[in-house]
């Protein structure tokens, strides 16, 4: 499997999809790696099923394939101009899935591995890491079910514990989805932080008691996604409880929680007692969650229902009938950073920053945001190991909207994990809605373009 090289320049921790690639790309470029890979040492995941790397394993889909109309499919274009080895091997493996891209898992998986395995500057060690390297570059890599014991040395390096924990995720919704004429912007009792705009920082869609005890017993009645083998034991924050089990706890609890309705004045519900508005019965809140205002969440809608369940409840909330998702909400065992707060704009550990961080574990969601970080994390280090510096990825990108968001652009008090999608580009708001997204997808291509012919990275392979 290794070769007999004992020397590296960068040591990658993690051999799933993000560090293969960043391996991938580390060796094309001619730098010489150590590939810690945990499975095939004794040692392996409750998740995962073989030692192969780049093991996929829940969905076998890459999801869309379309880089004129969709997120994902410009994604995996970018990445197939940077030679991933994701996509590479993708292509050996795939199986009819129509616009979508979906894998033979075992075919993947063992593209990946061969590929890795042919380069001589690759050296691929079945071990199992416990601390971050005081010393030397390192790209940690080691997903959403990191060993307890590197898990650990993490937390004592950031601070930031988000170990062993069920991750509540609340949905976000695209802003220019939700209905104003039945919403409103306003701070309960009208307090307001400094980077509020001028009326508030909460857009409000107001429930009469009629509509919310339906909406309630929704909540109820609604499918719920089933707890893994792995994750029934582990408990989940105070404060990030599933609204579904705070509304089976009484049919009031919700509207004193993150339902309540009071401080906050319903323009849409005035009288003369009343000028400014009345308070709703019950009030549904959304934060903005990026710095472009995009995108905002639900606040306190984390939740276990299934997806569908999701779509169907929430668009009955007054405002957010023809709502677009750019996250719908989730509840699972997850370890991943505060990236926006604890990783620089180059994925370094701000308090250690011969280390970096790709994948999962950055905040980001997907078996392909997963590699793409991986990809970015690779070519960053090997600029960092030729003394150039690094020329950030246009924001008009998918990769460039995907790194900007985990690396600083996201809301880090509320920061979750996120696929790409539209809402991290800088907005178009000149070009007519039916035709954005076929915009950017075009400006990404045109911009990524000029990247690569500015920076030379598209290296030969």
């Amino acid at each position: 499997m290794s070769n007999s090289q004992t020397t590296h320049d960068v040591h990658i921790i993690g051999g799933g999809l993000a560090g293969s690639e960043a391996a991938w790309q580390l060796a094309r470029r001619g730098v010489k790696v150590r590939l810690s890979e945990m499975r095939g040492s004794g040692e392996m995941t409750p998740a995962h099923q073989t030692d192969g790397l780049a093991e996929l394993v829940c969905s076998n889909s890459f999801r869309s394939d379309d880089d004129t109309k969709n997120a994902v499919g410009l994604l995996h274009h970018e990445m197939r101009e940077l030679d991933s080895i994701v996509m590479r091997a993708g292509e050996t493996a795939r199986v009819p899935a129509g616009s979508a891209m979906a894998v033979d898992r075992d075919v993947f998986s063992a593209a990946v591995e061969r590929a890795l395995s042919e380069r001589p500057n690759i050296t691929i060690v079945r071990e199992r890491v416990d601390a971050l390297p005081e010393a030397g570059l390192t790209i940690v890599a080691t997903g959403p079910l990191t060993a307890q014991s590197l898990a650990q040395s993490i937390v004592g390096a950031t601070g930031e514990e988000r170990l062993a924990f069920f991750d509540a995720i609340a949905p976000i919704v695209h802003r220019d989805s939700i209905d104003m004429s039945k919403c409103w912007i306003q701070s309960r009792w009208n307090k307001r932080t400094e980077a509020s705009n001028e009326d508030g920082d909460y857009i409000n869609c107001p429930m009469t008691k009629d509509q919310y005890l339906e909406f309630h017993q929704g909540l109820i009645d609604a499918e719920k996604t089933d707890f893994k083998e792995w994750e029934k034991d582990t408990p989940y924050f105070d404060g990030c409880m599933p609204i579904e089990v705070m509304a089976a706890r009484g049919v009031e609890t919700l509207r004193y929680g993150p339902m309540k309705g009071v401080g906050l004045d319903n323009p849409y519900d005035t009288t003369e007692e009343h000028p400014q508005g009345r308070w709703p019965y019950a009030v549904v809140q959304l934060r903005q969650d990026n710095k472009l205002g995009t995108l905002w969440n639900m606040v306190g809608f984390q939740t276990k229902m299934k997806y569908g369940a999701q779509v169907e409840l929430f668009r009955t909330i007054p405002g957010l009938e023809n709502a677009e998702f750019a996250r719908l909400g989730g509840l699972h065992r997850n370890t991943f950073l505060n990236s926006p707060q604890v990783l620089d704009r180059q994925l370094r550990l701000k308090a250690a920053p011969h280390i970096r961080f790709a994948g999962q574990v950055t905040g980001c969601e997907g078996y392909v945001e997963s590699a793409a970080i991986g990809l970015v994390a690779g070519m960053m280090t090997a600029n960092e190991l030729a003394g150039r510096d690094w020329t950030p990825l246009p924001a008009t990108t998918a990769l460039g909207a995907l790194l900007s968001h985990i690396t600083g652009d996201a809301e880090a008090s509320t920061f979750q994990p996120m696929n790409v999608n539209f809402g991290l580009f800088p907005p178009l708001h000149e070009v007519k809605k039916k035709q954005r997204k076929e915009a950017y997808t075009s400006r990404a291509k045109s911009d990524l373009k000029d990247w690569l012919a500015t920076t030379g990275e598209a290296v030969p392979a």
